[in-house]
């Protein structure tokens, strides 16, 4: 029994050394440079992230706001973590909820063409048409060709006329 614990507490103090010599890189002046995490999009916290689109895409927006909320909290810098609870939110109809997200997201990715698609069908939701047509615009001057903030920029025009249908539902990416 006492082999085995002292081949077990060998292993453990092996891997860990290989762990730490895995995590430094030799600097000129014979220090350690710690190397940097892989970027928030390549962590295992952001397999939230994978489930939630998942569970998105399958309309089980509660379930994807789950697993979207998972990720942020393993990962506050995860800008598709907070764009997919944003999202979330929107269908689940908790808007303030999805601002805050919203917001969250420009402060970390900045006003992308499908962060400002996305906010624009948040604006559309809301009934504030106005903002929904600036941002969308603003959207789509930044990526001219993108079919979904075209085609929310139409369906925005049909809804300005009150050609509204219960089928009529904005694109998001």
């Amino acid at each position: 029994m006492l082999k085995h614990f002292a081949a077990i507490v060998g292993l453990g103090c092996a891997l860990f050394v290989g762990g730490c010599a895995a995590l430094a890189l030799p600097e000129e002046n014979g220090g350690l440079e710690f190397a940097l995490p892989p970027p928030s999009d390549q962590r295992p916290s952001d397999e939230g992230v994978m489930q939630g689109k998942r569970h998105f895409a399958a309309g089980d927006y509660g379930l994807a706001e789950r697993n979207f909320r998972a990720a942020v909290e393993a990962n506050h810098s995860s800008a598709p973590a907070w764009l997919g609870l944003a999202a979330s939110y929107d269908r689940l109809s908790r808007f303030k909820l999805a601002e805050r997200a919203y917001k969250q997201v420009v402060r970390l990715q900045g006003r992308t063409p499908t962060v400002l698609n996305n906010l624009g069908y948040h604006y559309m939701l809301r009934g504030r048409l106005g903002e929904a047509r600036s941002t969308l615009e603003e959207a789509l001057r930044r990526d001219p060709d993108n079919t979904y903030i075209q085609a929310n920029l139409e369906l925005l025009a049909s809804w300005s006329t009150g050609e509204r249908h219960p089928d009529d539902v904005p694109r998001r990416h």
